[in-house]
Parts: structure tokens; sequence; C-alpha cells
């Protein structure tokens, strides 16, 4: 009892702990639900991933019950005053339509101002509406007036300057009075007849010009459309009478009148009359003298044409250039150089000269073709400025006589003379040699041997001769380079296939009925091809293409140097053609020392003293190769090469059949005493030719006689036997056993 009383006073322990059932865990939030922008999805999705949704769904229910019996508590707590509350709203209807009254009024007053003001916007815009309908109207007649007055007022234009022109060719007094009769229009008393003339024609074609766009608005009424005949009347005599002036002023040379008739004929939109109204008072006459009709001996070349058109153009037309080439001119519309020079020079080579744009002759097209383009840098070079001369190139003039020049058909000829001789040459059953001899070059350096790779060299540097080449045929001419050096390794592949096979598909005769020691010029011709390609002639390409940026350029370089890695990968194949070819005709000779057998089997021969004779001529064929005229196709890197792997082949099938032999013979002679041994019996005495030399030794030192032999003829071409894994093998399968250490 004492412990109880000492005890401290009970507490909520589970309170203080956060264990009580009525509390409410850390992650419920109740005044989350008093949000603005309280969203219940979201609310659950961010709780599921902390608490499960069981779990939640019961803490909800139990806010759910505990705000209810809040509720229930209010309503107790406040139960008088919520009976109250029905008791106090006494006349509620009453109230309500003492309110309504004035409102419905109020309402009625709004609805009759709205229909009143309707009623006046309506009004304003019905008259709005009339009054736009009457001010179109107005315009349009506006409109209508003035073209008729502008119609007119060219009409009497046009009748002063007829007048005018019909007076200047009576007498000076006539001439006197014509010009007043201009200079009452305002153009001065001091002015000459041709230059007022030219003044009242610009006065007439910005008239015109108004005319014109008067007609663009009112193209479809009628009164329009009567007019039409007058208006087409006057434009066509207005064009006539620009035209004979601004010839009259070509013709003298007047600056002023040309300026004015060129701004009457820009204000009319119609440079394509100034400028044929200049192609037929200057340029005709000249270009008809240049390029006469009919095919007369000794007609001028294209070249001859183009340089007197040059000089015509500095005398009779650059003086019309440069006035329209002035700044702030406004006469930039004009292109006289493309649709009055370049279209009538074009037009008489069409008619007089027809056979200048054939390709059928190639020599001369290009002659003609090159020209041509010269002549276009000629009149590219009267085009001041960037803009110009981009002008100058979009005229359809340009693009016709450009067009003229048929490049894929004179590219097609070229490709068939260039690419049909390599291909005779390439289908031959042989490959003739290029030189019966070998020839050198200025440089020391040897020709190509064979008639295919000399045909190849050749073909490749005609593609880039100025007397073929095109530059605006450049891709074409780049591709046929790389299909002729890919024809010819196909050649190449195909012929050390077939050699290899000996089979008569697929091309590559020539290869089979070759000799081994061709196929050493066949070597020389592909490294010299190798190196002819990536090195000058790769240079010499890239130089053609002078005006594509750099990066293009050295790409082309590239691609060029890149077309003879298909050559250089035969190379291994053809020198193993090589010296398989020359290591069987030597191992042809090899075979005869199965002979030794022949020789020394149950005959009573001494023991050797020297080598057979046919060792000496085992390394014949290399020997006649190396020193012969086709050696000298050989480097000093490709001798060596086909040396030491012909005589690595040899030796080791002399040590081969060296070894088979020695090893028939000992089995031959084993057997021999077996059967020696069991004729005698028993009983018989001691063989007597215990101690003489037997065959097998005589053959073996035969063979040890004609190691040495070889040993020596190997040093000949600077090969040290010992050196050599076979020969060293050979030696010990020859060799006494005292002497073991190869010497001789």
């Amino acid at each position: 009892m004492a412990a109880n009383a000492d005890s401290p006073r009970p507490s909520n322990v589970a309170a203080l702990f956060g264990d009580d059932t009525d509390s409410q865990p850390l992650w419920f939030k109740k005044d989350a639900f008093l949000d603005k922008d309280f969203d219940a999805e979201i609310y659950v999705t961010d709780l599921r991933r902390f608490v499960p949704l069981d779990t939640l769904r019961a803490e909800l229910k139990s806010h759910l019950t505990g705000l209810q019996n809040e509720l229930v508590e209010l309503i107790n707590r406040d139960y008088t005053d919520f009976v109250n509350l029905s008791t106090k709203l006494t006349d509620v209807d009453g109230a309500v339509l003492r309110m309504r009254m004035p409102l419905s009024e109020l309402r009625n007053k709004l609805l009759a101002v709205r229909d009143s003001v309707a009623v006046s916007l309506d009004a304003l815009q019905e008259g709005l509406k009339r009054r736009a309908e009457t001010s179109a109207a107005r315009e349009m007649l506006e409109l209508l007036l003035d073209t008729s007055h502008v119609v007119s007022k060219v009409e009497k234009l046009l009748l002063e300057l007829e007048s005018a022109s019909a007076n200047g060719g009576a007498e000076n007094g006539a001439s006197s009075k014509a010009s007043g009769a201009l200079g009452r229009d305002g153009f001065g008393e001091g002015v000459g007849t041709e230059e007022a003339r030219s003044r009242l024609l610009e006065r007439i074609a910005s008239e015109m010009n108004r005319l014109r766009f008067y007609v663009a608005r009112a193209a479809e009424l009628p009164f329009i459309q009567s007019m039409q005949k007058r208006i087409s009347a006057a434009s066509a005599t207005l064009n006539s009478h620009l035209q004979a002036c601004l010839e009259g002023g070509l013709q003298r040379r007047d600056t002023a009148v040309i300026y004015h008739c060129l701004r009457a004929y820009a204000s009319i939109d119609n440079a394509a009359g100034a400028e044929e109204a200049f192609r037929a008072a200057i340029v005709t006459p000249f270009v008809a003298e240049l390029v006469p009709g009919g095919q007369a001996k000794g007609a001028a070349t294209l070249t001859d044409v183009y340089a007197g058109v040059r000089e015509r153009i500095e005398r009779d037309c650059k003086f019309l250039l440069e006035i329209v080439d002035q700044p702030n001119s406004g006469l930039h519309a004009f292109h006289f150089l493309a649709n009055s020079v370049l279209r009538e020079v074009h037009s008489a080579i069409s008619k007089n000269r027809p056979g200048a744009f054939s390709p059928g002759k190639p020599d001369e097209f290009l002659v003609n073709y090159k020209a041509s383009l010269y002549f276009l840098d000629i009149l590219e070079g009267y085009c001041p400025t960037q803009a110009q001369l981009l002008k100058f190139r979009s005229q359809p003039a340009y693009a016709d006589f450009v067009k003229q020049w048929n490049l894929p058909a004179y590219f097609s000829i070229r490709f068939q003379d260039i690419a049909e001789s390599l291909d005779k040459v390439l289908i031959a059953p042989v490959a003739p040699l290029a030189h019966p001899s070998p020839v050198r070059g200025p440089d020391g350096r040897l020709s190509l041997a064979l008639q295919p790779s000399a045909v190849l060299w050749d073909s490749l540097q005609r593609c880039w001769k100025d007397d073929i080449y095109i530059p605006t045929a450049a891709d074409r001419f780049l591709r046929l380079t790389l299909q002729l050096v890919a024809r010819y390794t196909t050649w190449l592949r195909k012929g050390c296939e077939a050699r290899k096979t000996a089979s008569s598909e697929g091309g590559g005769e020539w290869a089979r009925v070759a000799q081994a020691e061709d196929f050493v010029l066949v070597r020389h011709d592909v490294e010299a091809v190798v190196q002819l390609v990536r090195g000058p002639f790769a240079a010499s390409v890239a130089s053609k293409m002078g005006t594509l940026p750099a990066e293009a350029v050295e790409s082309v370089r590239q691609t060029v140097a890149s077309s003879a890695d298909g050559l250089e990968v035969q190379v291994p194949t053809v020198t193993e053609v090589v010296t398989e070819g020359l290591a069987d005709k030597c191992v042809e000779v090899v075979k005869q020392l199965k002979g030794i057998s022949a020789a020394y089997r149950m005959t009573n021969k001494q023991l050797p003293t020297k080598h057979s004779p046919y060792v000496t001529h085992i390394l014949k064929s290399l020997k006649d190769l190396v020193n012969g005229e086709k050696g000298v196709y050989l480097s000093a890197d490709a001798r060596s090469e086909v040396v030491n792997v012909v005589i690595e082949k040899v030796t080791a099938r002399f040590d081969e059949i060296a070894r088979e032999l020695v090893t028939s013979v000992r089995k031959a002679e084993s057997a021999i005493k077996r059967l020696k041994q069991s004729g005698r019996g028993r009983g018989a005495g001691a063989d007597t030719g215990a101690s003489a030399i037997s065959d097998t030794d005589k053959m073996v030192a035969q063979l040890f006689l004609d190691a040495q032999e070889y040993g020596r003829q190997l040093a000949h071409f600077g090969i040290k036997a010992a050196e050599l894994e076979s020969y060293r093998s050979l030696w010990q399968c020859a060799a006494p056993s005292d002497q073991q250490t190869i010497s001789f």
C-alpha cells in the first residue's frame, strides 16, 4: 500500500507516445480539405505512395465519423437558435414581392432603351451602307471619267506627235514651227526636235501607264470594254513611234533621246519592245555581216565570229549599256546583252551554221563550245555587279544558248571512243607487249610493258586532255576515269583467278596461255599504274577542278588515288603466280634425282665423287628470268622477293623428294637383306659383303654431293643456304653422321 501511495499519479501514457486512438497520424492533414484548389484524386495519388489504400480509406472514414459527431454536437449546443430560425422568417413572400416590383420596372425601361438603340443603329448602318455604295459608285464614275479623259489625252498627244513627226521632215521653218508646238507642251523652245519628240513619248507613256492602271481596276465594265479598241490602237501607235524614235536615237547615238525612249518603254512595262528595237536596228546588221548565210568556202569559224561580235559590241553597243548601267537610272529592267546580242547571235548561228552545234564531229564541237564559253565570259564582263550577272544568267536567251550544246551526246561519243579502245585490248586472248624491248622514258623509268596497260594509261590521259575534256562535264569524265581503272582491275583479277583454277569460264584466257615469266611484266605494269594514278595523274585531275572549293578538289584527288587500291591488292596474287610457275619448273628438274636409284641399284659403280648434272639446271629458270630481258622489269625489292620465295619452295620440295628417295631405298635394302638371309639358311657362313659399300650408301653419297652443289648454286643468288630451314633439313637427310655441320 505504501508503494502505491508513493507512486506517481496515473497519466495517459498512450496519449503521451502518440498511440491515442482519437489522434490522427502525422501524414493525415485535415487542413488540406479546406484548400480552395483541393483535388481528391491528386490527394489520394500523393498519399498512396506512403500508405496503403486500405489504411487511407479507414482513416477517411474515421475522419468522416468525427465530422458528423461535431455537427451533431453543434446542433445540440445551439438547438434553441436552430429551432427559432424558422419562426423568425415571417412575411417572406411579401418582402420578395416588394423587391421584385422595382426590378421589373427597371427591366422594362432597359428593354425599351435597347429597342430604341437597335432601331437607331439599324438606321445608322443603313445610312452608312448607302453612303459606301454612293462613294463606290462615285469612285467608279470618277475612274471612268478619268479613263475617258486619259484616253482622250493620249489620243490628243499622239496626234500632236504625228503632226510633229510630219513637220519634222519639212524645211527648217516648218521644223521651228513644230518645235514651237512641242514647246507649248512644256519642253522649251531650245530643245531639239528629236529630243522633244522623245520627251513627248515619255509623257505619253506615263499617261498610258496610268491608263493601264485604270483599265485593270474596271476591266469588266462595259464602258471600259467599249474603249478597248481605242486603247489598243493608242498602244500600238505609241509602240510604233517609240520604236522609230529609239532606232533613230541609236543610229545617231543621241543619249538624251535614248534615255527618254527607254524611260518610256519602262513606264509601259515593255522592256522586250526596246530590246527588240535595239536588236533590229544595231545588232542584226553587224551579225548578218559576221555570220552570212550559205556555206561559202573559207567561212569564218565561230571563234572569228565571236571576236567580231566583241569588236562590234565595243563600238556599237557599249554606249547603250553604259546608259542602262548608270546609277539611279531606273533602266535596270532591260537586258540587252542577253535578249538582243546573245539572242541574235544564237539565231544567226542556228540558221546559217547549224552544224556548229552538232556533236557528230566532236573535235569541231569542242572548239565551238569552248569558243562559245569564252564568248559568254566576254558578255558577262559587261555586267558590273553580281546582281546584274545573276540576272544575265537567268534570262531565257542565256538558257536557250547553253541548252543548244548537247554535252551528253558529246560525252557519249568520247566515251565510246575511249572505252572501246581499252575493251578491244582487254578482250584479246593474249596480252601483247607494248614494246618488243624494254624502253625507258626521259626520267629513266621503264615504260609500261603490256599493251593493255599502255592503252589504259593513254585512255586515262585522253579523258583530261584539253582537246577532249570539258569542265562542265567534269563529273562524267571523272566517272569514266574510275570505270577505266575498274575495268582494268577486273581484267587483272579474272586473269589471276583463271591462272589459279585453270577454268575456261569467266574470262582470263590471256592468263592461261601466258608463261609465269610474263607475269613479271604484269606485276611491273600494275605497280607502275598504281604509282602513276596515285601520283601525277591524281594531281593532274585535281588541277582541272580549279573552280571548285579546296575541299572538293582534295576529295576528287583522293577519289582518283583510291581507284588504284583494287590494283594494289592484286600485286601479291600476281607475285604468287610468278613464284609458283617458276618453282614448278625448277621442281621438274629436281625430280631427276629419282634417277639416282636406277643408276646405282644392282650395279658395280664406284662411290660417287661429283654431283649429278641436273643440279646445275635446277635454278636455271629463275636465273634466266633474273638475268634476262624480263628481269629488268623487276625492281630490287621485287627481285629479292621472287628469288627468296622461289628458292624456299624449291628447296622445300627438294628436301621432300630426297627424303622420299632415301626412305624408299633403305626399305628396299632391308627387304633384300632379309631375302638373302632367308635364302642361305641357318648354317651358312658369315656375310662376305658386310664390309663392302652398299648401293644405298652410294645413292646417299650422291645425294649428299648434289645437296652440296645445290647450296653453292644458292650462293649465286646471294642466299645463305645454312639459314634456310628446308636446306638444313635436306643436309641432315643426305649428310653422313660425322658431317652434319653445313659446309661446302
